[in-house]
């Protein structure tokens, strides 16, 4: 939406949940975009914290960034002003005298920091939890402005989210490598991957690394399935397999494996590709082994096509607010990149197609789903 409010003077950039490849570059474009306009950057630590609990900064919870403090870090992973997925200030967990946590309100508060440190427009960046915050941040007057980042690509309304690039480019890294010790010693060789309850990293990683099986959370799995293409690969000569399991797989019948699930922040994944492991070493009777990529898809230098997709973003965050958009998320849609409200960004979320061409590829050269 647009609106007429008073000339920005004053900008908050805040990074929230888990930290994708890409961010440094996101801050990098909206400060040297801002400062084109003359207008002061600032970064908030830790996603708001900075604000909720500035006492735990040295330096204070809200740092000035200048052309000079962002210079040379597009290349850099992670995010210079720190992050968290633990601070929705909407249910902030606060420790209780038992030890127990229990979620609180604390959003007026936030608002009334906005005021305190003259910030008259916020550019928030992050997944579904972070662009829902600013939904609801904007529902309460903040000119607020979302930037989509998560290496799972969940997020609907954007065609790409920086970080996934870089998250595949490394997994297909690491199941090039696999092959050789896998064919070596004859064995299965599961990868479990990140995506959350989507499978497009299992998908794309597995289908460029040429996994022979992918097991991803949109098709519920059959290992006894599985155990036949394997059993097919060995007849056929190929005395080794590769099989690809998203975090978020589940076998026909069942539930995702969940690691935790803590309060203020959410459920953690993982888990599944031991139980793939161990299952279809039993079936097989062939020797398998797991390795688990987890906060390795994170870390790590963006590809030069998740830099690119993350400075456009910045720079298009500064364009929306400077034309007077607000409650809306900067998106994807090439060869351009509009602006769509936070609440249709935030209503649901991007599933792999099952007729999409990738899945249609991955059939065709033979790959199992497991069903």
């Amino acid at each position: 939406m647009s609106s007429n409010n008073p000339p920005i003077k004053k900008v908050a950039i805040s990074t929230g949940g888990g930290d994708a490849p890409g961010l440094n570059a996101v801050i990098r474009a909206a400060v040297l975009a801002g400062k084109q306009r003359g207008w002061e950057m600032y970064g908030i630590r830790d996603g708001f914290n900075g604000l909720m609990m500035p006492e735990q900064y040295i330096e204070g919870g809200v740092v000035k960034l200048t052309p000079e403090r962002v210079r040379g870090i597009t290349h850099l992973g992670g995010t210079i002003i720190g992050t968290t997925n633990r601070g929705n200030p909407f249910n902030y967990p606060v420790k209780n005298p038992d030890g127990t946590y229990t979620e609180i309100d604390r959003s007026d508060e936030l608002m009334r920091s906005f005021y305190m440190h003259e910030i008259d427009a916020l550019i928030s960046v992050g997944g579904d939890g972070s662009m829902s915050i600013a939904n609801q941040l904007a529902q309460k007057g903040m000119r607020v402005v979302g930037v989509p980042k998560t290496i799972d690509n969940d997020l609907d309304q954007t065609v790409v989210t920086f970080g996934f690039d870089t998250a595949v480019s490394f997994a297909v890294e690491c199941l090039d490598r696999l092959h050789s010790t896998a064919a070596s010693h004859r064995r299965i060789m599961v990868v479990e991957v990140m995506g959350r309850y989507a499978g497009w990293i299992a998908l794309e990683a597995g289908v460029a690394g040429s996994a022979d099986v992918i097991l991803i959370p949109e098709i519920p799995y059959d290992l006894e399935i599985v155990a036949k293409k394997i059993d097919e690969r060995v007849k056929s000569g190929s005395n080794f397999s590769i099989v690809v399991v998203a975090e978020g797989a589940k076998p026909k019948g069942g539930k995702v494996t969940i690691q935790g699930n803590e309060i203020g922040r959410a459920e953690r994944l993982g888990g599944v590709g031991e139980k793939v492991t161990a299952e279809l070493q039993e079936l097989t009777g062939k020797e398998a082994r797991l390795v688990v990529l987890g906060h390795l898809l994170r870390g790590g230098t963006p590809t030069s096509n998740d830099r690119l997709i993350a400075l456009r973003f910045g720079a298009a965050a500064i364009r929306a607010l400077e034309q007077g958009q607000h409650g809306v998320m900067v998106a994807l849609d090439p060869p351009t990149v509009k602006y769509v409200p936070l609440l249709e960004a935030t209503k649901r979320m991007k599933n792999v197609p099952l007729d999409c061409d990738t899945m249609l590829t991955a059939r065709d050269l033979g790959t199992s789903f497991g069903d």
